[in-house]
């Protein structure tokens, strides 16, 4: 079998890295797979370029020029959102027209345009997408947060100053293109398949669940206790994120919790230590954290990754949304015990009071009070990583993504 995967890029972003490590996965169960990118960064040779220097720098500009002016010359938001209105035709690319599926995941800012994707899909292969975010089942951005138009029809989208025309348009074209094709659709979460399946754009679409892969087997979860800063006779709690203060990971919310912890709960807040990483650009923030921290600034590379969730023992998320977070599978596959708000995916990689802790949105008390069950739950680290190998190891979803590969190829014969 022959598999032809299709994302941005194969190094920047949690798609790209996901993306890679699937085809990796898939080659070490036999298939002949391989990374179609615009944006290559590493140096497997797995991983082929789609287009040009020229064309894919254009594609990416012109689709940002043209939500900049839609959006009355602001670049708020320039970012957030997509149309899919640029992009590069891979339907007679070499690799494409000698796979048996062709796998899309993340193909926004220019990678592949909406037509794009329909001249793939007349070339008589199976389609499947992956869906990483919610851009799928919206019009035009990927995280609706407490927008509800999703449900009925994108028109008078905040994101764009409540212009609705482009997010209309892009509405339409999805709603063609969904209408008249027989893409496969995959979630990375069953809360994201559950969003999707009550879109108005997605509701009568096939949609399977895969969790993304990961490299379980580079953590392992015996604890430590090497990293000088932190204090010895404190219960650690690790939180990071490639940037820290971005909106959407809830630093805020953090910080909140940890002043409502040294208010309301004193001894407790006096037991632990914050541990954090990643980057973050107001560095004025951590001035505001009321209990004994440590700060390791971006930490690269899964051993790094793996020493610092064994010298803690709770991993915590305090995100507005998530897919599936990946730092939570990666702390529990160190022994950490998770904590979470339920706000996505968290439910496919914690199970309330069993592994882990799922608060209730926006309860600061009740998050606080998922701490004090972590501290002295009788969860074992080793059970943690077995867990988390058992649901995520990448070659079982390697084994889940093929099974799914062998079904469309029969059907379409």
């Amino acid at each position: 079998m022959k598999v032809a995967v299709v994302n941005r890029s194969d190094a920047q972003g949690g798609a790209a890295v996901v993306s890679l490590r699937l085809v990796n996965a898939l080659r070490k169960a036999g298939i002949t797979a391989n990374l179609l990118v615009t944006e290559k960064e590493t140096t497997s040779p797995t991983v082929s370029t789609i287009g040009n220097k020229f064309a894919n720098k254009f594609n990416f500009l012109a689709e940002r020029a043209e939500i900049f002016a839609r959006n009355g010359w602001s670049r708020q938001n320039l970012f957030a959102i997509d149309t899919g209105s640029f992009g590069t035709d891979i339907s007679r690319n070499s690799i494409v027209k000698d796979a048996d599926v062709v796998v899309l995941n993340w193909i926004n800012q220019g990678t592949m345009s909406l037509g794009d994707v329909r001249k793939l899909t007349r070339i008589g292969k199976p389609v499947v997408w992956v869906m990483h975010d919610m851009w799928n089942c919206t019009s035009v951005c990927h995280h609706a947060h407490d927008c509800t138009q999703y449900l009925t029809q994108c028109t008078a989208c905040p994101l764009l100053g409540g212009n609705g025309k482009l997010a209309l348009s892009t509405w339409n074209r999805k709603h063609q293109l969904y209408s008249n094709t027989s893409i496969r659709f995959v979630a990375v979460s069953n809360w994201l398949a559950d969003v999707c399946r009550r879109s108005s754009l997605m509701g009568s679409t096939d949609i399977s669940v895969i969790n993304n892969p990961f490299p379980i087997e580079d953590f392992e979860w015996q604890p430590l206790s090497d990293i000088p800063q932190i204090p010895k006779d404190k219960k650690v709690i690790v939180m990071g994120a490639r940037r820290l203060d971005e909106y959407v990971k809830g630093f805020d919310i953090l910080l909140e919790l940890l002043q409502y912890i040294a208010r309301e709960k004193p001894a407790l807040s006096k037991q632990l230590h914050l541990l954090l990483y990643g980057d973050i650009r107001d560095h004025q923030l951590l001035n505001q954290i009321p209990v004994s921290f440590t700060y390791l600034g971006k930490v690269a590379g899964n051993d790094a990754l793996n020493r610092i969730y064994r010298n803690a023992h709770i991993v915590i998320s305090t995100s507005r949304y998530e897919n599936l977070p990946g730092t939570l599978i990666e702390g529990a596959s160190s022994g950490c015990i998770p904590v979470s708000f339920l706000r996505g995916g968290q439910d496919d990689i914690i199970t309330h009071k069993a592994n882990g802790y799922l608060a209730k949105w926006q309860d600061i008390s009740h998050l606080a009070q998922g701490i004090e069950w972590a501290l002295t739950a009788p969860v074992s680290r080793e059970e943690l990583h077995r867990q988390m190998s058992t649901r995520f190891n990448a070659q079982n979803i390697a084994s889940q993504y093929i099974s799914l590969f062998e079904e469309l190829i029969s059907t379409n014969k």
